[in-house]
């Protein structure tokens, strides 16, 4: 396959590039910027030029894209000067490249959230669940740029997933280490529901996604360490200084009592993953697994 990959300056771009090259696909992979330092061919578009998608993608005639670029900073979305670039990248951006898909007849797999729920309840969300009530301006974003990818192709992937960790740039993990390394004692949120997602194995899950015709909406974390066995924030934060050997200790707060966001948090961040296994991909492995390979990949760890 020849696949063009948005957003490689990221953690989950970097690692999908990572994960064709070792399977042997044609990939390109593409950011806003001339990346000097790339070791797999690299293209500078600006997603939300669509004269620039349409001749990058024109030139290169890709099987498909893996649309990982986004504006992610939750909290800086809700700044209203940053309103018009959050809208720009997450949804002109999603529809320049959904519509330059449809010219080439390419199939497209977008990465969205759990943020285009309200966060509500305690029941996991379901892939193809149409109650959308995002929160707050990320989450809105979000589910505009599903909407575009699903209005204007028929060859999708839309892949929601949560708590994203990964080799390539900054994460909740690596935060964590970082305060339980300063600090003897830190809050952590105790009230927001989920599990983690490492990024190298998502990576693995979207290439296997990109070798079929399996359209769709799909869920995709790392699984739980039991049925029903999703996390809170300070659990996973016991778990990461557990795993590191530290002994800084972890105080549980509610989303309230912390009270450092802008935006407003989903509490229920349950994401039904069955239907990977009924659709014939193969899950990822637990959260704890995959945090075991992060720590020992950046170095960290004693078990």
């Amino acid at each position: 396959m020849n696949i063009l990959v948005t957003g490689v300056g990221g953690q989950l771009g970097h690692d999908v590039m990572d994960e064709l090259a070792r399977r042997g696909h044609s990939a390109t992979g593409a950011d806003i910027a001339l990346n000097q330092n790339a070791v797999w061919p690299y293209v500078p578009m600006d997603i939300t030029d669509a004269e620039s998608v349409r001749r990058v993608l024109l030139e290169m005639k890709p099987d498909g894209v893996v649309h990982c670029a986004a504006w992610t900073a939750v909290d800086l979305a809700e700044e209203p000067e940053n309103a018009r670039k959050v809208r720009d990248i997450n949804v002109v951006g999603t529809r320049n490249i959904a519509e330059a898909c449809r010219e080439l007849d390419a199939r497209m797999l977008y990465i969205s959230t759990d943020y285009v729920f309200d966060g509500q309840g305690d029941e996991p969300w379901q892939p193809d669940c149409r109650d959308y009530r995002p929160l707050n301006v990320y989450g809105r974003s979000k589910l505009e740029g599903e909407r575009a990818v699903g209005g204007i192709l028929e060859k999708y992937f839309i892949v929601r997933t949560a708590w994203v960790f990964g080799l390539n740039g900054k994460n909740f993990v690596r935060a964590m280490l970082d305060a339980g390394k300063k600090h003897g004692r830190v809050r952590v949120v105790d009230d927001q529901i989920g599990t983690p997602t490492y990024a190298r194995d998502l990576a693995r899950l979207l290439v296997d996604m990109m070798e079929t015709e399996r359209y769709g909406y799909y869920h995709a974390t790392n699984a739980e360490e039991a049925e029903g066995g999703y996390i809170s924030w300070c659990a996973f934060t016991r778990e990461i200084y557990r795993q590191a050997g530290y002994t800084t200790e972890v105080v549980p707060v509610s989303t309230a009592e912390y009270g450092l966001s802008r935006a407003a948090r989903p509490h229920n961040s349950r994401l039904d993953k069955t239907k990977l296994a009924a659709m014939g991909f193969k899950p990822l492995p637990t959260w704890k697994d995959a945090l075991s390979r992060y720590l020992k990949e950046i170095n960290y760890g004693t078990d």
